[in-house]
């Protein structure tokens, strides 16, 4: 594949006042949460590397559970992306090769520390999936294909109740793949990411 690709982070952080607590443990239980931010792909750092951004957007679900001072959680998302990348000319003169980022899923678990009663401190990590969309066109000839690819992730974050059953949260998350079903590649992706979310 050509040069693999695109994205990474910027996005909000979300400073949102504390409001009053009705739950000595606000981060725990069922979640589901919004999310949105900035996400940047790129392939490895050889000379011919290269790198495209865009706007990252999903949903996640989570279970968190307090065990002694920390709380450990497991989580799941499923996001899309705006990042892509286009080729002119690659193979002859007016063709066009296009790489679009598609779906990507997570699975994985992180741990929190609270700092305040509102206020979630957290680490994460886990497995993902990442699917690249391309197009080749030559003329009025044209291929659709996509390849998948595995990697893990590791992040960040603090997490802010807002209340009883409410949340927002801002987040720093680091991609590697390093397979693309039979090949070995080497990719990064980097996200900045808010979220939303409410507590059942």
């Amino acid at each position: 594949m050509r040069n693999l690709f695109l994205i990474v982070a910027a996005s909000t952080a979300l400073a949102t006042p504390a409001l009053a607590q009705t739950s000595s443990a606000p981060h725990t239980g069922l979640r589901v949460e919004g999310l949105v931010g900035y996400d940047r792909l790129s392939d490895g750092g050889n000379q011919d590397s290269s790198s495209s951004s865009g706007i990252v957007y999903g949903g996640g679900v989570g279970y968190d559970v307090p065990v002694g001072s920390i709380t450990l959680g497991a989580e799941a998302e499923l996001t899309g992306s705006t990042v892509d990348t286009r080729t002119d000319s690659l193979l002859v003169a007016g063709d066009r090769l296009r790489l679009d980022a598609g779906r990507d899923i997570y699975v994985g678990g992180r741990v929190g520390f609270p700092i305040t009663p509102a206020t979630l401190l957290y680490a994460k990590g886990g497995y993902t999936n990442a699917r690249v969309q391309a197009r080749y066109d030559a003329g009025a000839a044209s291929v659709d294909d996509h390849a998948d690819l595995d990697g893990f992730r590791l992040g960040a974050g603090v997490e802010q109740a807002l209340g009883s059953n409410s949340y927002v949260k801002a987040e720093y998350r680091y991609s590697h793949y390093s397979k693309v079903d039979d090949y070995d590649i080497d990719a990064d992706r980097h996200q900045l990411v808010a979220g939303v979310g409410i507590r059942f």
